[in-house]
């Protein structure tokens, strides 16, 4: 009965092995030395051939219950370290599920999505429709079908965004463009969406488009490269210029209040004739000047007119039939002017301390 005894001895020792096991690793090396291909009871498993016949029930019997009672003893051990790690675990990372939970910072449109959604909402509710064009545009749709010139000086690569042609330096390349410059390019205004508009929808047209222009200008107290323009086109039978200014002083009222004042300038746009620029009174100064102003102490907001029979028979409308105001806004301006920001930086630097405020 030697091998008995050594069973028993076995599991003492293997019980305190497992006990003394302090991680997964020594526990792993516990398991390998008892029950391993080389392990301790496995040898003892492997001398049972040795033992005489009538002992070996009773070996093989109190082996098999030592082999087992050591895999309990390794699982148990396995399932407390596992506890110990979680409490752990609690303890080091304690929560107390008694505080409120961390609300979620929930975000909001942007100043200027706010200022372009309400401007088309006013347009809407006098009858507009709003009109979408694409970022990129052919220079026919920003510059030829508006009446400008080929040599125009916003047509250089000096007031706009070009992309590369196809063929640069041939003839034809150099005929069709008086500076050189490519075909396509990035719009400088949306004023390309009155002419798609127009070719594409017959009169009465009373419509706004709304979206990103770019042009080569380096950011200051009222110029950005990369602003939001909001224009507007009226086509239909009658219209004259007291439509235009009744249409933009209503929207001078409405965005800026009644006591903002307003006036309104000549000036020269190749799309339309006559043209004028309107004025707001500066709300940062009072109307007194500030360097938002440039010490005018008004700010220019639109350039608006009526539109140039060149630029409907471009489109196929008959100007003896037909007439029509155009008008365009940054909607940066608009923001400044409603909220007194002294410049038009805030709004493209994306400090959150700015941004939250509205």
């Amino acid at each position: 009965m030697g091998l008995i005894e050594d069973l028993e001895g076995l599991e003492q020792r293997a019980r305190q092995m497992v006990e003394d096991a302090s991680d997964a690793e020594a526990l792993s090396a516990a398991r390998v030395a008892l029950l391993g291909r080389k392990g301790e009871i496995t040898a003892i498993m492997h001398l049972m051939g040795t033992i005489d016949a009538s002992e070996r029930p009773a070996v093989g019997k109190r082996a098999n219950e030592v082999r087992s009672a050591v895999e309990a003893m390794i699982e148990r051990r396995a399932a407390q370290m596992k506890r110990e790690a979680l409490a752990a675990t609690v303890e080091r990372e304690a929560v107390d599920i008694t505080l409120p939970g961390a609300r979620p910072r929930i975000g909001h449109r942007h100043l200027i999505t706010q200022i372009v959604e309400e401007i088309e909402d006013l347009f809407c509710a006098l009858g507009y429709t709003v009109e979408h064009g694409t970022e990129v545009e052919t220079s026919y749709y920003n510059f030829t079908a508006l009446n400008a010139p080929m040599d125009h000086p916003s047509r250089s690569a000096r007031d706009t965004f070009y992309i590369q042609d196809q063929a640069p330096g041939t003839v034809e390349h150099a005929e069709r463009h008086a500076h050189g410059e490519s075909d396509i390019l990035l719009r400088t205004q949306t004023s390309g969406v009155q002419i798609h508009t127009m070719e594409t929808q017959r009169p009465p047209i009373y419509m706004i488009s709304s979206g990103t222009v770019f042009r080569p200008d380096t950011i200051d107290a009222c110029h950005l490269p990369q602003f939001t323009q909001i224009e507007g086109l009226v086509v239909d039978r009658g219209i004259s210029f007291a439509d235009l200014k009744g249409t933009l002083d209503h929207f001078a009222r409405t965005m800026f209040g009644s006591d903002r004042r307003v006036r309104y300038r000549p000036h020269f746009f190749p799309f339309t004739e006559p043209s004028t620029e309107m004025d707001v009174s500066c709300n940062v100064c009072a109307g007194e000047g500030c360097a938002f102003c440039k010490h005018t102490g008004w700010i220019e907001i639109f350039g608006c007119g009526m539109v140039d029979p060149n630029v409907l028979i471009n489109c196929g409308v008959d100007p003896e039939e037909y007439s029509g105001f155009a008008f365009g806004i940054g909607a940066e301006r608009v923001a400044a002017l409603r909220f007194d920001v002294p410049g038009l930086r805030p709004f493209v630097t994306g400090d959150m301390r700015f941004l939250e405020q509205f």
